[in-house]
């Protein structure tokens, strides 16, 4: 096997190694199992297929994410609208016009940050796939067993030896057993729930699925016991793993929005166009103010005009006005708000152990129609349990005794053994059952904080835990020092010590030890399948420890009842043992002359015969005693559940009938799929449109992709639940990925968007309804600064449209965008959830996020603001009292409504004289320019406009606690945030009325006692108002009239 050998087979895995008996293998891939490749060879095709190790995909550089941040019409409108302020700014030559458009280039920037962070997550996946990698690997080089090669530098026809606790370096096909048994602990990759047997023999099927390929070990799994001689037939990209790692980049390059941020994009195309026909309005109004002409009718061409005149000064300060249109329009402090608000929100979710591991995921939750949802560890404990003992009969009894084992952890004291007798009255057949399942036993369980924790088989362990439930029999029980962790266990392994172990097989399904008892006569102990332990048992022991032999009655009665426990997909262990071995009766080690006998595995059936069988146990991997509750409210909600496992069809099943997402005599034909039936189909969506539950076991990680891929393509919000590494690329395509924070590895978190801190199903459904409750408080924030917007909009263009002076400067509806507004809009996502959430259907991704009635409310409500602060406005100019209220004692000029709107032209009017008036401790006069009354002067009229904005919005925010319930029957103090944020952005304002620096920069003045008084007459009729719309739309409800009903949001 030099250097010219043949090359080995393409990493295309057209090569079935699965299907080829071991020399075949050999024959293709140019080598000897025994001598390995030469080192030449290997470097060869080291060249020829590259390292042993995952590729590096070219990931977006940091320019690029931030960029993509700037891809959203609201944002590219905001940005327009900030860079003709900035050159505005620069063209009016004042430091405090600069203030706006830095303010708005600022919270672009943050936003673009937090956006580009968050899209470096599947990054963080792929780095935390690298780490599950093995580091080095024994190999067979030119004849010699090399302990500690680089795993990066094998290739595929290398021959590497593994060993229990090895992670295995590439995927490699077994060439032969070292030890009797071989397993591999694979359910990261596969989802299968305990380790796996192997063996080098081949299979039957070149298209066999990955649990299938039972002479396969895969890269990044672990051997959990024996050892192999393995061929590697795939490194790199081209192993199982590798392919995970492709499917996980590709996956991320598919991330779809989220169905907020698609509505706000479609607001935002909306507003765009409103935007720009109101600013061309605004323009088309007032061109006359300038753009003038004239037509000379006498000239023949009376279609020309003539002597046209144009200002530049007036131009720019339109192009201002429609500037602060757009601010207007857009509701800056909206990203603000809906960060903060995901933020709360992911911390009342992690109050219920639900880690959110990005903010936009918080109001996907709220949407969700299906959870595709992995069974182990989620819908069952991940912890297998004894849930059923089977004993013999007293002598003459026709039937066996039968104890049903409560408890579903591996902590000891967790439920008890029903029918069980009083502690120290255990029979001898009881007794006989308990010794041989805590000392023909490897399992082994600790302490991990406050948890009980298994290491070894799951099936052992469970068997440990049953052990200590039945506790010891006569005086034996008495003489425990309870404090002691599994004092049952090491009793019994104290009186009856191991000095021989018959390694379990596939063969005799079956493991046996042989101990000493204290008394020095030795005995052989066997635990294993039933069936197989029933063939070699020609005994069965009583109820008080006699034997009698085993006749057919008896042998049927056994297996009746473990067909009954099958068909309920219980694992089932069998006990027996032999006090009589003439071979081992004096054995003590290896020095004793039958130990030659226990080198040969072929023997081990032998010395097994001729046993006593003393009962059986059926063990599961129990269901979470809080999931089938869990899995009721998700129907009650209008969330379907699917299961989707690597486990076996007839486990899945029963788990699934048992938790209630299937009923216990449903017709699973067309619910219950394996994967690779279900790729079969040709109309896969039919299959996946049922309603109900769906099934699909034995599932690849490409079987859970497609599931998800076709979901999403029928409009569905899909949450999928993994712990593995195969859940990574489904996890990633998922609109909500979920990843176990206990059993879940890294790769599985890193590619999640949000991990359960106690790997539980109930919290999903928990955080689905709180997904909802942030979801309906985030509608309600949004459609409140929406409202407000609108009356912003509708105040600007009132202005423009009357010719009177501009109420509001650009800055000061940033400010009341950004600080006043965000408070109470902030306050509103504290909002109380409502009582039925979980009882109504998901809304649909397609639902409007503002429906034909709020729009309708909103216009009205909006129109309101508009005419009130320009109303506000034009009072204080033209009218020294209004409804009682004086307003003249500042001594200001009054004007008439016809001088206002046309102020223009003020340096035209003849004998106009503006008395000076007093606003805080300033006195304003304009002796030298009478006009500058209307520029200069509007400053308390633009105070007490704004003032009015401010309190109108304050008021508003109370109406926005329902959609249709009225303050009466919801009071303001139901959520006493939104209180104290009024009080807060009330508090602000005053800050920057009173405040003589904030004052001077935002172009305000101190107002006096009546002038507030008028400013809260004007903004209260706002909620009478509202409470108007909303006893209109109780009323439309309540009678249900197709005519007067618009569509419910």
């Amino acid at each position: 096997m030099g250097k010219h050998a043949p090359a080995a087979p393409q990493q295309t895995h057209a090569f079935p190694a699965w299907a080829r008996t071991p020399a075949a293998c050999e024959a293709a891939y140019a080598v000897s199992a025994a001598w390995g490749l030469s080192s030449d060879e290997a470097v060869a095709r080291r060249e020829a297929y590259g390292p042993n190790e995952l590729g590096e995909h070219p990931s977006p550089s940091l320019l690029s994410l931030l960029l993509a941040q700037f891809d959203d019409t609201l944002v590219r409108v905001l940005l327009a609208a900030a860079a003709v302020s900035f050159a505005l700014a620069y063209l009016d030559d004042a430091a405090s016009s600069f203030v706006e458009p830095l303010v708005i280039f600022l919270i672009l920037l943050v936003n673009a940050a937090v956006g580009a962070w968050q899209e470096t997550s599947a990054e963080r996946a792929l780095a935390a796939l690298k780490e599950i990698q093995c580091e080095h690997a024994a190999v067979r080089r030119d004849g010699v067993l090399v302990t500690r090669v680089p795993a990066r530098e094998l290739v595929p026809g290398d021959v590497v030896e593994l060993r229990a606790g090895d992670r295995v370096p590439a995927d490699v096909r077994v060439m032969s057993l070292v030890s009797s048994t071989l397993r591999a602990e694979q359910a990261s990759l596969t989802g299968e729930s305990e380790a796996v047997n192997k063996t080098a023999r081949a299979v039957a099927a070149e298209d066999a699925e990955i649990q299938a390929k039972e002479c396969m070990l895969f890269a990044g799994t672990t051997v959990a016991n024996g050892s192999c001689v393995a061929l590697v037939v795939a490194t790199g990209m081209a192993t199982e793993i590798g392919r995970i790692h492709s499917q996980i980049h590709d996956a991320s390059q598919a991330d779809d929005d989220t169905p907020l941020k698609r509505k706000l994009n479609e607001f935002g195309e909306a507003l765009t166009a409103i935007i720009g026909a109101i600013c061309a309005l605004v323009w088309i109004i007032n061109i006359r103010y300038f753009l003038t002409w004239e037509y000379d009718a006498g000239s023949g061409r009376w279609w020309r005009p003539t002597r046209v005149g144009f200002s530049f000064e007036r131009c720019a300060y339109y192009f201002k006005i429609a500037v602060a249109l757009a601010v207007a329009a857009i509701p800056e402090g909206l990203p603000t708000v809906i960060t903060t608000c995901l933020g709360l929100g992911t911390r009342k979710m992690a109050h219920k152990n639900a880690l959110v591991r990005r903010l936009p995921s918080v109001e996907t939750l709220g949407c969700t129609t299906v959870i595709c949802s992995d069974k182990t560890g989620t819908l069952t404990t991940n912890q297998m349990s004894a849930v059923r003992l089977v004993a013999m009969p007293s002598k003459g009894g026709e039937q066996l005794r039968s104890f049903r084992v409560e408890g579903t952890t591996y902590d000891p004291t967790d439920g008890r053994i029903d029918g069980w007798p009083e502690p120290g009255a255990i029979d001898g057949n009881l007794a006989m059952v308990a010794r041989i399942a805590a000392v023909c036993n490897d399992a082994s369980i600790s302490m991990s904080g406050h948890h009980y924790v298994a290491s070894g088989m799951p099936t052992e362990a469970a068997l440990k835990v049953l052990v200590e439930k039945m506790g010891l029999p006569g005086d034996s029980a008495s003489s425990l020092k309870s404090s002691e962790l599994m004092c049952c266990c090491q009793w019994w392994n104290q009186i009856y010590c191991r000095v021989a172990t018959l390694e379990f097989d596939r063969t005799r399904k079956s493991m046996g030890v042989i101990v000493t008892s204290h008394s020095g006569k030795n005995a052989l102990l066997v635990k294993g399948a039933v069936e197989n332990l029933l063939e070699r048992c020609t005994y069965m022991q009583l109820l008080d420890g006699t034997v009698v032999e085993m006749d057919d009655t008896s042998r049927g009665l056994i297996l009746e009842s473990l067909r009954e426990m099958s068909r309920s997909a219980l694992r089932c262990l069998g006990f027996a043992y032999k006090d009589e071995t003439p071979e081992f009766a004096t054995y003590d080690g290896e020095e004793h002359p039958a130990h030659k006998l226990l080198l040969d595995h072929s023997n081990y059936s032998s010395i097994e015969n001729n046993l006593i069988f003393a009962g059986f146990v059926g063990l599961r991997d129990p269901p979470r005693e809080e999931v089938p509750g869990a899995i009721e409210k998700c129907k009650a909600a209008g969330i379907r559940v699917i299961v989707i496992t690597g486990d076996n069809k007839e486990t899945a099943e029963a788990i699934c009938r048992e938790i209630g997402v299937f009923s216990r005599d449903e017709d699973l034909r067309g619910k219950s799929f394996t994967g690779r039936e279900f790729m079969s189909i040709t109309d896969k969506k039919s299959k996946l449109r049922q309603q109900g539950g769906l099934l699909f076991s034995r599932a690849e990680p490409k079987h859970k992709q497609e599931i998800v891929r076709l979901l999403k393509e029928d409009g569905e919000v899909v949450a999928m639940t993994g712990d593995g590494v195969n859940d990574a690329p489904a996890l990633k395509l998922a609109d909500i990925g979920i990843a176990m924070g206990i059993a879940g590895t890294e790769v599985a978190k890193e590619a999640s968007d949000m991990v359960l801190a106690d790997d539980n199903f109930k919290t999903i459904v928990a955080a689905v309804g709180e997904g909802r409750s942030i979801y309906n408080n985030m509608k309600a924030f949004i459609r409140y600064m929406i409202s407000s917007n609108i009356g912003e909009v509708a105040s600007i263009f009132l202005t423009a449209a009357l010719g009177i002076p501009e109420g509001l400067i650009p800055v000061q509806l940033l400010w009341v965008n950004l600080v006043t507004d965000g408070p109470p809009a902030t306050a509103l996502g504290f909002n109380p959830p409502d009582k039925d959430i979980m009882k109504k259907p998901p809304r649909r991704s397609e639902d409007s996020l503002i429906s034909a009635w709020v729009l309708f409310r909103y216009m009205v409500i909006g129109l309101y603001v508009g005419v009130a602060t320009v109303g506000a406005f034009v009072v204080w100019y033209t009218h020294g009292s209004f409804l009682g209220i004086n307003l003249g004692a500042d001594g200001h000029t009054l004007v008439t409504y016809s001088q206002l709107s046309n102020w223009g032209q003020c340096s035209s009017w003849e004998g106009f004289k503006a008395e000076p008036f007093i606003a805080g401790d300033r006195v304003f006069s304009f002796d030298a320019n009478p006009c500058d009354y209307f520029t200069e002067g509007k400053v308390k009229a633009t105070t007490i406009s704004l003032s009015v904005l401010v309190a109108i919005e304050m008021f508003n925010s109370l109406n926005a606690l329902s959609d249709d319930a009225s303050l009466l029957t919801m009071p303001p103090w139901v959520n006493p945030w939104l209180l104290l944020a009024m009080s807060l952005s009330f508090g602000l304002h005053f800050l920057i009325l009173y405040t003589p620096l904030f004052a001077s920069a935002f172009g305000i003045v101190p107002l006096s006692f009546n002038e507030w008084i008028l400013v809260m007459v004007v903004a209260f009729p706002v909620i009478i108002i509202d409470e108007v719309l909303k006893l209109v739309r109780r009323c439309m409800l309540r009678l249900g009239r197709p005519s007067m009903k618009l569509k419910a949001d």
